[in-house]
């Protein structure tokens, strides 16, 4: 184990989107200076980031040059080239390891490693074309879903199958990729727990948080997760399982779901902050961003715990931008809203451009505000004078 990367050294991130630009926000408070390397200019990360290097992931000449510039590499999503980390590597850490971000880029490799590690999961079968439509139809069972088993986020790449009919004719569409039939799970929450691990494998866990979704993208936040008492002990037992077994340094979302004899199946994991773990910018004394700094730097970690009754968080997709600029006066008109955007390029449907958040004295309260801001956003400055928002 090395010794503590003080403020004022620069932190390497690997990815320029949102993640990378509330990891930059809260390395810069903390002294640090941050380079971001992505294939595009200008990103909202590297809008405030001490340096922005534009280059492909596999121009292993440019992440060479990147890495020797810096003191410790991490990422924001895991969708970066095995290569590109393996270079960075050889010039400074990366944090989470490679080989963690090997493990979860395949959910058949992510689902095998949980098993090993006696982590519950959904029953699965490995899928390589319509020669294995038969054996893992009788393995699985239907109804079900259907993966690819690589580079699939927000519901991308997925197929809801109802009899082997169906899954012959998906299977037969992904042109000999691999993929994972999945049974599907009759859950009645979805869960994430944020967790983070240090170099010493000091560990800190936020609680477990419930999300609802709306075509496979994340829509609402509620923290706590309104479940029993064991429940989020369970869950976040999980959590610690997987931090603790994969070693990780760095910040990892355990997503789970909630069955309806209280028992947890473990969906996926993300070896980085997560859209969920933006609660806790607001209703956390340190929130998941600055968790990632001080692991991936070996400073002791922060405290978890919340200081609010209770908090919601909305996404806010490029569909609101449908009829021109967002009313933001008219959301801000609650006292106790906070609006985070993003400062990407353009909207576009479907496309994650900010959140907003409220911390309130309970659940009810802090998500009906929350869903009460966002729509007003979509309100004209005449519709809001007449509603009194």
């Amino acid at each position: 184990m090395t010794g503590p990367i003080l403020p004022g050294a620069v932190v390497g991130v690997l990815g320029g989107g949102q993640l990378g630009r509330m990891f930059t926000l809260a390395a810069r408070r903390m002294g640090y200076r941050v380079d971001v390397f992505a294939p595009e200019d200008s990103t909202p990360a590297g809008q405030i980031a001490f340096r922005e290097i534009r280059a492909p992931y596999d121009d292993l000449e440019a992440v060479e040059r990147f890495a020797r510039g810096v003191e410790v590499v991490t990422f924001e999503f895991e969708n970066v080239p095995s290569a590109t980390v393996e270079t960075a590597a050889r010039h400074a850490p990366v944090r989470p390891a490679g080989s963690l971000l090997h493990t979860t880029q395949n959910r058949l490799r992510e689902k095998g490693a949980l098993g090993v590690h006696g982590v519950p999961v959904a029953a699965y079968a490995e899928v390589n074309g319509v020669e294995d439509v038969a054996s893992a139809a009788a393995e699985v069972g239907f109804p079900a879903v259907l993966k690819t088993a690589s580079w699939g986020y927000d519901g991308k790449g997925q197929r809801r199958v109802a009899d082997e009919a169906e899954l012959r004719a998906a299977v037969g569409e992904l042109d000999g990729e691999t993929a994972v039939l999945e049974a599907f799970v009759p859950f009645v929450a979805e869960l994430s727990v944020v967790g983070a691990r240090g170099l010493a494998g000091d560990v800190a866990l936020y609680e477990p948080v419930l999300n609802r979704h709306v075509n496979h993208i994340l829509d609402v936040t509620l923290c706590p997760a309104p479940v029993p008492r064991p429940v989020r002990d369970a869950a976040q037992e999980l959590a610690r399982r997987v931090l603790e077994r994969f070693e990780v340094v760095g910040v990892l979302c355990v997503e789970m779901f909630l069955l309806e004899d209280d028992s947890l199946l473990v969906n996926e994991l993300a070896p980085r902050p997560h859209n969920s773990g933006h609660i806790t910018i607001d209703a956390h004394p340190v929130c998941q961003f600055e968790q990632q700094v001080r692991a991936v730097c070996g400073l002791p970690l922060g405290s978890p715990r919340r200081h609010a009754p209770a908090a919601a968080m909305v996404n806010l997709l490029g569909d609101l931008w449908e009829r021109g600029t967002p009313n933001w006066a008219a959301a801000l008109r609650d006292p106790l809203a906070h609006l985070h955007l993003y400062a990407k390029s353009g909207p576009r449907p479907g496309r994650k451009m900010g959140h907003l958040a409220v911390t309130a004295d309970t659940l009810e309260d802090a998500e009906a505000r929350a869903l009460a801001a966002r729509r007003a956003l979509l309100t004209t400055p005449e519709e809001a004078a007449w509603t009194g928002r």
